[in-house]
């Protein structure tokens, strides 16, 4: 395939997936249904709103100090609020073109801080291994926690959860032969796979070999409770949702978390999910696309001002590089 045409298709296909899903979830709503949504998001607790909006920010400035704990083995400690204005605007990026902002990043590190290309993108590949792993972590504590409810809501879907169990243990074994045949092959796309795996580890490791790990650790930790909790006030929004558990809630947070990895900023499948997950628990589909789309519009706002804003900042703070 051409390779602008590739990514041509990349940048395209998951916003045309999205605004389909806009469409999808609008022509399948029924009209009395769209209204009383409209109505939800339109009467939303601006308080709450905002407190979730607050800890969102909260989490991308601890994200800029961990950053700082990652380039500073490497000799480098850019200014803090550098890093805050290039997360920021790498997120408002991507929601225009997917991993867009990876690559803006590493660059703008590079023209503000004398940071070398390669090894911020180094950082940045570190910090989304670990954040994969957080996403896994909090995915398996979260079935763990609603085994019953969710082989439950797998059943009324007309799944066999003995058939998904045997799904995931060939699964299994398939990736298990996969690695093995890695290992041992010297073609050229498993050396590739090779070089990237160990460079993923050895970015892993490195967490474990600098001086501020603990503090690295614990804002990994705050990072991701804030972006739990951010989702855990929007219940007060919705007079349904109110009186949800966090445990409930988790379900639907992993929902949402795993719509806007598919998904170019999860435009229209994160209500859709979070609605479908709340539903286990009795929740009504208005008030579950209502719950899904505060959240979604809360958090875009967010992404789109303050990255908009950070656009206009960086090369302002900076006018002397």
């Amino acid at each position: 395939m051409n390779l602008n045409l590739k990514k041509t298709l990349k940048t395209i296909l998951p916003i045309a997936l999205g605004v389909f899903l806009v469409w999808y979830w609008y022509d399948s709503t029924a009209p009395a249904d769209r209204q009383k949504i409209l109505y939800y998001i339109k009467e939303a607790d601006l308080f709450w709103v905002g407190i979730s909006v607050l800890l969102g920010v909260l989490g991308h400035i601890s994200r800029a100090v961990r950053w700082n704990y990652l380039l500073e083995p490497l000799g480098y400690k850019p200014k803090l609020s550098n890093n805050v204005l290039i997360i920021l605007m790498s997120y408002f990026a991507n929601l225009g073109i997917p991993r867009m902002g990876e690559i803006l990043r590493p660059t703008a590190l590079t023209t503000y801080e004398d940071v070398p290309f390669e090894q911020g993108l180094g950082t940045i590949v570190t910090e989304r291994v670990i954040d994969v792993i957080m996403l896994f972590s909090i995915i398996a504590i979260t079935l763990v926690l609603q085994t019953d409810v969710i082989l439950g809501f797998v059943e009324q879907a007309g799944l066999s959860p003995n058939g998904i169990l045997t799904l995931m243990v060939i699964g299994l074994i398939g990736l298990l032969f996969f690695f093995l045949f890695i290992k041992k092959s010297n073609h050229k796309l498993a050396l590739k796979i090779k070089s990237l795996v160990s460079g993923l580890m050895a970015g892993l490791l490195s967490i474990f070999k600098m001086k501020n790990k603990w503090s690295f650790v614990f804002h990994t930790l705050f990072i991701w409770g804030c972006y739990i909790a951010m989702f855990w006030i929007i219940k007060f929004t919705v007079l349904e949702t109110t009186d949800l558990s966090l445990n409930q809630l988790m379900v639907a947070f992993v929902a949402g978390a795993i719509a806007m990895m598919v998904t170019n900023g999860g435009i229209g499948l994160y209500p859709i999910m979070v609605s479908k997950a709340l539903s286990v628990f009795g929740i009504s589909q208005v008030s579950g696309d209502a719950f899904g789309w505060i959240m979604w519009i809360a958090q875009t706002l967010m992404i789109v001002v303050f990255g908009a804003i950070s656009f206009l900042l960086l090369p302002l703070l900076n006018r002397n590089r």
